[in-house]
């Protein structure tokens, strides 16, 4: 059956400087555009800079466009890359100035709180500095477009952080929204006495914790359903509302200077679903202190606490976290996936088009588990999964499901595949399942946690083929 569709070539000298890239003979995975971390850095700081105004990101998508040559199609496919990302971030800018020049304009998530809400346990969140792209301007002679644009430089680790608090790709985005509309809102009070960045993180994490106390959310178990096999393993844990999150929006330490806001390390699933166990206090607590570095007065300052009840809540949030952490993944050092899973990856793909039963077990542990948020279904361990599988991939078997294909992804840090399935009697692949895969120190699957397919788009990936 014919495999994933190859990675369109990228252009073979750097975006930033022209010089040749370095070889890749052996490698895999998605292929750099820039020929060492130098160069990297400058074009983070040449993106940047454009986006600090709405003129400079006119500016800067025309030279992009006066720069596009048809031939050769590497660089072309290179310069039609950065314009769409400049293009779209453009259009992130005009949304968010349309929503703040029409106050009313606001998304179904939005309540009807005015910025009072959001800060009236801590009035100090709304009485920061000017933002760096636009210190030159009072509080009230920033436009709707200037503060577009300031909003939009943060966007990004704005939404990691409401994606951190809530585990929810969805929700994050309606945050991240409620945040900037409360911002819009406040910006009469913004002063000047910090910077814009810690601004919107207090306002973003109040948000955060509104919207919880709202939907009073808690982790459950997994219930046993009547005549399924579970396997022998404890019944993990039950997170309905965990999604998994986009890698191709997770900058890298190189192209990000605040790393830690977007680490990939802190993003993985299991390090999610063990922080949605935490109050959403001592969650918050912890984000800002472990995740952030905030020290524990700026903690204390964003949440209004004390600095005494700041450090409390981390005390106590930091060994529960802990407890819900696998063993060997407690110290969170885990870099990019190696060549070996890559590998495992694309024979887990293979297998299912092939519905090669005997070659996707090989590539599981034996004490592997996968979970299927928000549905109830869970299996522990390989003989309760393989006895699950068995017959959805077998033709002959009245439970078969259909032929698949798979597209590669990247989720969280992690690897994934987009999973398409011809169900008998049709001739069209459509989109069925998100699998986002953990690894053992052997290079097996361990843990695969299946999503549900209306966020294929967020990824990159078409509905159907």
């Amino acid at each position: 059956m014919p495999g994933p569709p190859e990675v369109p070539v990228v252009a073979d000298v750097c975006a930033s400087c022209g010089k040749p890239l370095p070889e890749r003979t052996g490698r895999k995975g998605r292929s750099s555009l820039y020929c060492s971390a130098a160069c990297r850095q400058k074009a983070y700081r040449e993106r940047q800079g454009a986006g600090s105004g709405v003129d400079g990101l006119i500016e800067d998508i025309g030279r992009r466009v006066q720069e596009l040559v048809p031939q050769p199609a590497s660089v072309l496919y290179s310069g039609v890359t950065e314009l769409s990302a400049s293009v779209a971030r453009l259009r992130r800018v005009a949304r968010v100035a349309r929503d703040s020049a029409n106050d009313s304009v606001t998304p179904a998530s939005v309540t009807e709180k005015t910025p009072k809400a959001a800060t009236e346990k801590n009035p100090k969140a709304v009485t920061e500095k000017t933002p760096e792209a636009v210190t030159e301007k009072t509080a009230e002679a920033l436009t709707d477009t200037d503060f577009a644009a300031l909003t939009e430089s943060h966007r990004r680790e704005i939404q990691v952080h409401c994606y951190r608090m809530t585990g929810s790709y969805d929700d994050a985005e309606d945050l991240v929204q409620e945040t900037f509309l409360r911002a819009w809102r406040a910006r009469e009070d913004f002063q000047g006495r910090a910077t814009a960045r810690t601004w919107l993180y207090r306002i973003a994490t109040n948000a955060c914790l509104d919207f919880q106390r709202r939907t009073a959310r808690r982790p459950q178990r997994y219930e046993p359903i009547p005549g399924m096999n579970h396997g022998t393993g404890e019944p993990p844990a039950r997170i309905t509302w965990l999604q998994p999150y986009p890698d191709d929006e997770l900058p890298s330490a190189e192209e990000q200077p605040e790393s830690a806001a977007v680490s990939r390390e802190t993003l993985e699933l299991v390090f999610l679903a063990a922080i949605q166990h935490l109050p959403p206090r001592q969650r918050a607590v912890l984000i800002l202190r472990d995740v952030l570095g905030l020290s524990a007065a700026e903690t204390a300052d964003a949440l209004g606490l004390t600095v005494a009840s700041a450090n409390s809540a981390l005390q106590r949030a930091r060994p529960t976290l802990r407890d819900h952490l696998p063993g060997q993944r407690a110290d969170w050092s885990a870099g990019e996936p190696t060549q070996a899973q890559r590998a495992v990856l694309q024979g887990y793909m293979t297998a299912a088009e092939r519905l090669d039963f005997d070659a996707m077990t090989e590539l599981l542990g034996k004490d592997v588990r996968l979970t299927m948020p928000p549905n109830p279904f869970w299996f522990t361990g390989r003989d309760a999964l393989v006895e699950f599988l068995r017959p959805t991939l077998d033709p002959a078997s009245p439970m078969f499901f259909g032929h698949w294909r798979h597209l590669p992804a990247r989720a969280n840090g992690q690897l994934a595949a987009g999973g398409y399935v011809r169900r008998p009697g049709t001739n069209v692949y459509r989109a069925q399942v998100l699998d986002v895969l953990r690894f053992d120190a052997d290079d097996r699957i361990v843990e695969i946690t299946s999503f549900e397919p209306h966020l294929f788009p967020d990824f990159g990936l078409p509905l159907k083929l």
